[in-house]
C-alpha cells in the first residue's frame, strides 16, 4: 500500500442501500500521517497466492450494509465481513477487530473471484503489506485496494479517524488523512458488489505492488479467526437463505464474541433472493477443475509479474551504470581543475622567487659617506686666528737660532 494513498469511495444508488447507508463528511484540511516503520518481519508460513478455499456456481449475495464498531483497545486491526460457502449455502462472517500475529502485518481480506465460470473464494492473510482483494469496496479502510484505515510506526499501530471508527478515550494513537470526495466515514460499506470478475462483478487488475505482496511470504489467519468462521458456520441466523442478505450480527468488536454490546446489526433493506443451490460448494472434480485453471492463470500472472520485475531492474541498473558514470566523470573533472588551478598556483610562486632573485643581484651598492661641509670650512676659518701669534712665536725662535 502507498503510504498516502487516498481512496475515493462512489456511492451506490439510493435504491441500492439507501440514504440512510451513508453520511455525508465535510471537508477538512489535511494533516499529514505519521512516516511508515515496519517492525521485523516474521518467519514466512504460507507462500505465494491465497489458496482456494471454495468454489461455487452462484455469485454470492450483496455486501450488507452496517456500522463499523469501534476497536476494543489498542493494537487492534480491522477485518472485514464476508460471505463464506457452506453445505447449507451462504453465510456471513461478521467483521471483527483483530490482533495481529505480530506487529508490522496488515490484513488482506479474503475475496470472491471468477474463475473458469465459477466462483472461487481466495483466502485472507497476513502480510506486511496489503495485497490484491479483488478490488471489492469492504469500507472501513478497505476501499477495492490497499488499506487506508491505519498504519504501522514502529511496533504501534495508527488509526486513521477519516476513515475508522474510533473511540478516542480508549485509543489515543490516531491521525486523520483526508479522503476526497468521499461521502462515506464509518459504514463497512457503499458499494455492494461482494466479488470480483464475472458478471456484474468488480472490476480490478493487480498492481505491481499488489502482485508483489501476494507472492511474498504470508501468515495465515489466526486460530481466533479460524474459531469465529467456524462460529459463524454454525449459526443458523447467519444463513443468506435466513437472514435475506441482511445478517443480524454484521460485526463484532472482538471475534467470536456474537452476542453482547459489541455486536452490530445489518441495516435493513430488500430481501434478497437467491437460489437454493446458492453457495453450497460444487463438486469436488469441478473444484479440482477451478484450481488448476486458477494455479494455470497464477503461474501467467507470476510469470508477467517477474519479468516486469527483470525489466525494471535493468532499468534501474542502467540508470544507476549511468549515474556511476556521470559522477566519475564530474570527479574526474573536479580533480584535473584542481590539479590545473594547483600547477598554475605553483607555477606563479616559482616566477616571483626568480623575480626577486633577479631583483637582489642587480641591486646598486650605497653610495660612500660625505663629510659635512660645514665641517670642511671650519678648520680653515680657524687655523688663521690663531696662526698670527704662533708665526711670530715661531719668527721669534728662528731668529734666535
Amino acid at each position: 500500500m502507498h503510504p498516502y494513498r487516498v481512496f475515493r469511495f462512489v456511492p451506490a444508488t439510493a435504491s441500492a442501500i439507501g440514504l440512510a447507508a451513508c453520511s455525508v463528511q465535510p471537508a477538512f484540511i489535511y494533516t499529514q500521517p505519521p512516516p511508515v516503520v515496519y517492525a521485523s518481519a516474521p518467519a514466512p508460513v504460507i507462500v505465494a497466492y491465497a489458496p482456494i478455499v471454495a468454489t461455487v456456481d452462484v455469485a454470492p449475495p450483496p455486501l450488507p450494509v452496517y456500522e463499523q464498531p469501534p476497536p476494543p483497545a489498542e493494537g487492534y486491526i480491522w477485518t472485514p465481513g464476508c460471505w463464506h460457502s457452506g453445505p447449507s449455502g451462504y453465510f456471513w462472517v461478521p467483521g471483527t477487530w483483530v490482533e495481529p500475529p505480530q506487529a508490522g502485518l496488515l490484513w488482506t481480506p479474503g475475496y470472491w473471484g471468477f474463475v473458469a465460470g465459477a466462483f472461487a473464494f481466495h483466502s485472507g492473510y497476513w502480510g506486511h503489506s496489503v495485497g490484491f482483494y479483488g478490488g471489492v469496496n469492504y469500507g472501513g479502510g478497505y476501499g477495492g485496494d490497499g488499506y487506508g484505515g491505519g498504519r504501522w510506526v514502529n511496533n504501534s499501530f495508527q488509526y486513521n479517524t477519516a476513515v475508522t471508527n474510533v473511540n478516542t478515550t480508549v485509543v489515543h494513537n490516531v491521525y486523520r488523512e483526508n479522503i476526497v470526495n468521499t461521502t462515506v466515514i464509518n459504514n463497512t460499506t457503499i458499494n455492494n458488489v461482494s466479488y470480483s470478475g464475472g458478471p456484474g462483478g468488480a472490476r480490478a487488475v493487480p498492481t505491481a505492488q499488489e502482485e508483489t505482496a501476494t507472492n511474498a511470504p504470508h501468515v495465515p489467519p489466526t486460530a481466533l479467526q479460524s474459531n469465529h468462521i467456524q462460529q459463524a458456520a454454525a449459526n443458523p441466523k447467519l444463513l443468506a437463505s435466513r437472514n435475506a442478505g441482511h445478517p443480524p450480527i454484521a460485526a463484532t468488536t472482538k471475534p467470536g464474541e456474537f452476542a453482547g454490546p459489541g455486536v452490530v446489526a445489518a441495516r435493513p433493506g430488500p430481501p434478497v433472493k437467491l437460489a437454493a443451490d446458492a453457495g453450497k460448494p460444487l463438486p469436488p472434480n469441478r473444484q479440482a477443475e477451478i484450481e488448476r485453471s486458477q494455479a494455470a492463470e497464477n503461474a501467467t500472472t507470476r510469470k508477467a509479474a517477474q519479468e516486469r520485475a527483470a525489466q525494471e531492474k535493468a532499468v534501474e541498473d542502467r540508470g544507476a551504470q549511468d549515474r556511476a558514470a556521470q559522477e566519475k566523470a564530474t570527479r574526474d573533472k573536479a580533480a584535473e581543475e584542481r590539479a590545473a588551478q594547483a600547477r598554475g598556483a605553483q607555477e606563479q610562486a616559482a616566477q616571483a622567487r626568480v623575480a626577486q632573485q633577479q631583483a637582489a643581484q642587480h641591486k646598486p651598492a650605497p653610495p660612500r659617506a660625505v663629510p659635512p661641509k660645514a665641517a670642511a670650512q671650519k678648520a680653515p676659518a680657524e687655523k688663521p686666528a690663531r696662526s698670527r701669534q704662533e708665526k711670530d712665536k715661531e719668527q721669534a725662535e728662528h731668529d734666535h737660532q
